[in-house]
């Protein structure tokens, strides 16, 4: 099996080797990067890459909470009606 020498940018560099395992050489951490998507482009659509993980949970916590609270203030505000009208009516 032959090589080749590519050249990249400095950015492109440091991104390759974050990716890179202890056990690899960048010739297989470039296998295993572009596998997914050479058997199907959208396995890898949308993924993170591990250092990205504990930003995207704390935004999804966030949303979710912003969701509840949201929820339950309409919750309240419904309920809130419908005990005016009963009163109301009586």
């Amino acid at each position: 099996m032959g090589t080749k020498t590519i050249g990249l940018d400095d950015e492109a560099y440091e991104r390759l080797s974050a990716e890179k395992r202890a056990d690899e050489s960048f010739s297989d951490t470039v296998k295993r990067l572009t596998e997914t998507v050479a058997e199907d482009w959208r396995k890898g659509f949308g993924s993170y890459a591990d250092r990205d993980l504990e930003t995207l949970r704390a935004v999804v916590a966030d949303q979710r909470a912003a969701t509840s609270e949201g929820l339950a203030t309409r919750q309240h505000e419904a309920i809130k009606q419908l005990a005016d009208r009963t009163d109301s009516d009586e």
